[in-house]
């Protein structure tokens, strides 16, 4: 099986979420994945979120990587899209319950909650956080508990409950 892995590099500003999105679905041709799949969509949602937070709470440049194994006539989709972001700060990533009021604080639930694994790594002087797609699971609903209330996702939709 193939894979191809490209990165990207991130300045530290908000448009590069816009610019990193861009590349991400510009790069899913090649792979199998159609940009109207709901893969490509979680994909796409969960690069805008670990490039927002690297862009937002670092203040410095980021990496985007992307492993996308392509799949041939025959062979099977099995092996998992997996996507990096590594960053200058060790600070762990940390989920938040924000209030309802809150304008921010969701993007790691939303990982949580739309990735089949996630983590991170202390990474030279900074860290690398990392999330894992299967290519042949069916799209799912995941909730998410937070504080008192209950956030729900499915897809690219995502709404409080």
């Amino acid at each position: 099986m193939q894979v191809l892995q490209v990165q990207l590099e991130i300045r530290p500003d908000p448009a590069e979420v816009g610019r990193a999105r861009r590349w991400a679905r510009s790069r899913l041709a090649g792979s199998g994945i159609g940009v109207d799949e709901a893969l490509a969509e979680t994909l796409i949602l969960l690069v805008s979120e670990l490039v927002t937070n690297a862009v937002v709470h670092t203040g410095g440049p980021a990496v985007l990587r992307l492993s996308l194994p392509g799949v041939a006539a025959g062979e099977s989709g099995e092996a998992p899209v997996r996507l990096e972001v590594t960053d200058s700060s060790t600070r762990a990533p940390v989920p938040r319950c924000p209030d309802d009021d809150a304008t921010g604080g969701r993007g790691l639930a939303l990982v949580d909650g739309l990735a089949d694994r996630w983590g991170w790594t202390v990474e030279g002087p900074g860290k690398r956080i990392w999330c894992e797609l299967d290519r042949d699971a069916e799209p799912r609903t995941t909730a998410a508990a937070c504080g008192g209330g209950v956030v729900a996702y499915e897809g690219l939709a995502y709404e409080a409950v």
